[in-house]
């Protein structure tokens, strides 16, 4: 299985922190956002929690970015 590097930035009282979680690329494909698959997908939603509250954003890492086809 394929996983894309994607970066999640969350904001906590006025400080920034970035993570980097590594997600299916046939997951990605389904979806038109990140967000999207990272609140619906089961496989997804089992392996890391993400509070929502916080995030900012969530992109696949740029570096990696030209190397996965993910539409």
């Amino acid at each position: 299985m394929t996983r894309v590097p994607v970066q999640l930035v969350f904001a906590d009282r006025g400080a920034f922190h970035e993570l980097v979680v590594q997600l299916p690329a046939s997951v990605l494909a389904r979806h038109e956002r990140i967000i999207d698959a990272l609140r619906e997908e089961p496989g997804v939603t089992g392996e890391i929690y993400v509070d929502f509250r916080r995030l900012v954003a969530a992109y696949i890492v740029p570096e990696a970015a030209a190397a996965y086809e993910v539409t």
